[in-house]
């Protein structure tokens, strides 16, 4: 069952992206990177609970206690809030803590809500994690606020069950776009279809897995990221979905894993870091706590990573070559524009706005010329 609502959004400013390791660096120049080592193999992805065996057991009666004790909880937020702005919302808690008993208990779960009829207390129900796991999980998202989709291990991405953890950054709803916008490239050129395309910073693979699933086993997907973790994630993932003959998962930071494919690749995409940096604090206590901060922070202006991202499309796309790039708004949205049309002059055509859901000039697309 996709559930469409399970992200809790962020402040209007921004929107948590990749999970790169990346300081502010001048404009025009790469973001400079803090290293990694090629570890990604020895790290073993965590397993999301929906994914896991109901290898536990405890009473219904016991259940349905931590049940209450949970629901009470996710009810009493909003009174002891001290910041509204960023205060919890019990009505979008009591939705995840359904979601949760559906993760975590399974077929049995009715059980644990209906109230209306007699019921064994004593009867056993098969659980995919502890009860104490649960009390300590609940505890984190209320109290510590854990994004649920880390206490879940998973996110509902477009027609996607993702699996995502803690250093990895959550896919949001508005990503889902860029899909689109390929899809329609797709349907408008075969080309592009059975050519090469690039995802960079691909975090938990989203964006190459819904690539992937429009070319079918027509094209190649390249999917980069520098964080070991997201490169164990991704890889997780392009396998749970059985992908692996289309998309390549490689470690390393922007362009340096695709030299050569310079001037070869049909299609380039990116949800990269452009937060401003002094808008790092002001972000929802779900991101700022938890989300890689990293992952975030775009530099001055936000667009460190962005301005990168159009030197390289000039280098790396073939003639013809279609780009579609994130940005936290209309500001850079209409700069980056501007640079692609002037400062790149004559390398690119159809350079234009695309908004997201909210009517927001998020993406930034156009083509090689």
């Amino acid at each position: 069952m996709i559930r469409t609502f399970r992200f809790t959004s962020l402040l209007s400013a921004a929107k948590p992206l990749r999970s790169f390791a990346c300081s502010s660096s001048p404009a025009r120049e790469p973001p400079q990177c803090a290293s990694f080592a090629s570890n990604s193999l020895s790290i073993t992805p965590k397993t999301p609970l929906f994914l896991r065996n109901p290898s536990h057991a405890a009473p219904l009666s016991e259940v349905r206690k931590w049940h209450d004790w949970a629901k009470d909880l996710a009810s009493s937020v909003e009174e002891s809030s001290t910041k509204a702005e960023d205060s919890l919302d019990s009505i979008l808690l009591l939705r995840e803590l359904k979601w949760l008993i559906e993760d975590s208990i399974g077929d049995d779960h009715p059980v644990i809500t209906r109230r209306e009829e007699a019921y064994d207390g004593e009867k056993s129900v098969k659980l995919r994690a502890s009860l104490e796991e649960l009390y300590e999980l609940w505890r984190q998202r209320i109290e510590k606020r854990r994004p649920f989709q880390y206490v879940v291990g998973c996110e509902h991405w477009r027609d996607l069950v993702l699996c995502v953890e803690e250093g990895v950054l959550i896919p949001r709803p508005e990503t889902e776009l860029i899909v689109d916008m390929v899809e329609e490239v797709v349907k408008r050129d075969e080309r592009f279809k059975s050519g090469t395309w690039a995802d960079l910073g691909t975090g938990s693979g989203a964006i190459a897995i819904g690539i992937a699933k429009v070319l079918g086993s027509c094209g190649r997907v390249i999917a980069t990221d520098l964080s070991p973790v997201a490169i164990a994630v991704a890889g997780n993932n392009v396998k749970r979905y059985d992908l692996q003959g289309v998309i390549e998962v490689r470690e390393g930071s922007w362009f340096e894993p695709l030299k050569e494919l310079e001037g070869k690749l049909v299609g380039l995409v990116s949800n990269p870091p452009y937060i401003p940096s002094d808008d790092i604090p002001g972000l929802q206590a779900e991101v700022g706590r938890h989300e890689p901060k990293l992952a975030l922070d775009g530099g001055v202006d936000g667009t460190d990573s962005l301005l990168h991202l159009c030197d390289g499309a000039s280098r790396m796309l073939t003639s013809g070559g279609f780009f579609a790039f994130e940005t936290n708004g209309e500001k850079q949205s209409k700069m980056m524009v501007d640079y692609m049309t002037n400062d790149l002059k004559n390398s690119f055509s159809d350079v234009k706005i695309v908004s997201d859901f909210a009517g927001i000039g998020r993406f930034v697309t156009g083509f090689r010329l």
